[in-house]
């Protein structure tokens, strides 16, 4: 099995294209034909994760936050920690990959994993992502509208939230007339020709639009097909930011936050007092997210988990909502379980045997003095 292999699958569930615009997700280091041996997981890349997959024979790095964010304007070996760590990569026959915002942004991500640990129940998108669809409308004869649609499907058109396979179809009537240089599915050159169709309605993720146009050209009759494009602004019910749910039943702020303590394994939990109304609902967003605090108030939420969170957004938050920074590595850190098992399903859905291993080692910058 080859990188690409591994990619592919990873960016069908978690789509680069759906990552924040300035994010550097893929590929970061390495060649997408290597064969993989075996892959290691961590949160961020440094000498111990390195180390580790030496260790176990890994060469394959997958990271969340990206090693190269910024770009990199010279490689000097003697005094430049980065660069040293991309030659020990390049000269070990490493490769190093990203999933960040994508894996942020996406279904069973980085915030669907904090809400699961948390324990909520009824898990959905805090907002969800918008202006990133687009709708197929083509026209089709009756008897063809099936292979045409089901190519489509194929492709990834037609995908509604949990939905697949998703159209509407109508009965129209369609009229042309072909020069004498055309040779039509139906009727004669220079003949003006009215033919009963349907028309074909469906949703369509940007990023899928010119695959999908090309199976729906491959698989329709006419030498020229007639459809349009739409450009949506509606919600991507299958993409968004941070995730929201219900605690099984209301509990106390206090004892709200001895079950964040506890579930994500945190050293120390900054927080500002909410309406004291008792904790249901909350909304989480796994890294530095406050900036999404007053669409956790507008979701009716009793408490927000995030991080990095400034001293004047806890003031502004205070008496109306319960406002928790947890901490960045710990809001995050527990999305490489799922990860694992993920690509782990894949590999053995394929027949493959390689290992997938996360980082055992504890990655957190941030150090408590008690």
């Amino acid at each position: 099995m080859i990188i690409k292999q591994i990619t592919k699958y990873l960016e069908e569930w978690a789509p680069k294209e759906v990552a924040w615009e300035k994010d550097n997700v893929g590929l970061q280091i390495g060649d997408m034909k290597n064969k993989i041996s075996n892959i290691l997981l961590a949160l961020d890349l440094d000498t111990k994760v390195v180390e580790q997959a030496k260790r176990k024979k890994c060469n394959l790095i997958i990271t969340h936050h990206p090693f190269i964010f910024t770009p990199l304007k010279k490689l000097n070996f003697n005094n430049n920690k980065k660069a040293r760590l991309i030659k020990d990569l390049i000269l070990n026959n490493i490769s190093l990959y990203s999933a960040h915002t994508n894996l942020d942004y996406t279904k069973n991500g980085v915030s669907f994993e904090l809400a699961k640990r948390l324990g909520l129940k009824n898990i959905r998108f805090l907002e969800h992502q918008a202006s990133n669809q687009y709708k197929l409308v083509v026209f089709v004869p009756e008897k063809n509208i099936d292979t045409v649609s089901n190519a489509i499907f194929n492709a990834g058109g037609g995908i509604i939230g949990e939905y697949s396979k998703c159209s509407t179809k109508n009965p129209v009537e369609g009229t042309f007339e072909g020069s004498e240089k055309t040779n039509p599915f139906i009727g004669n050159p220079n003949t003006f020709e009215t033919v009963s169709e349907i028309r074909l309605e469906v949703l369509v993720d940007s990023w899928k639009l010119d695959d999908v146009v090309a199976a729906m050209k491959y698989a329709h009759p006419y030498e020229e097909p007639a459809f349009d494009i739409l450009v949506l602004k509606n919600k991507n019910l299958n993409y968004g930011t941070g995730a929201i749910g219900e605690l099984p039943q209301k509990t106390s702020e206090k004892e709200f936050l001895s079950i964040v303590k506890t579930s994500l394994k945190a050293n120390g939990i900054r927080y500002s007092s909410g309406k004291n109304k008792g904790i249901k609902r909350v909304a989480v967003c796994g890294g530095t997210c406050s900036d999404y605090t007053n669409s956790a108030i507008i979701n009716n939420a009793d408490a927000f988990i995030t991080a990095d969170v400034k001293y004047h957004t806890f003031q502004d938050a205070e008496g109306k909502i319960m406002l928790v920074d947890a901490g960045h590595y710990e809001t995050e850190v527990h999305v490489l379980l799922p990860l694992k098992k993920e690509l782990e399903n894949f590999i053995k859905k394929n027949n493959g045997d390689i290992k997938v291993f996360k980082y055992s080692g504890n990655g957190n910058p941030v150090k408590f003095f008690n």
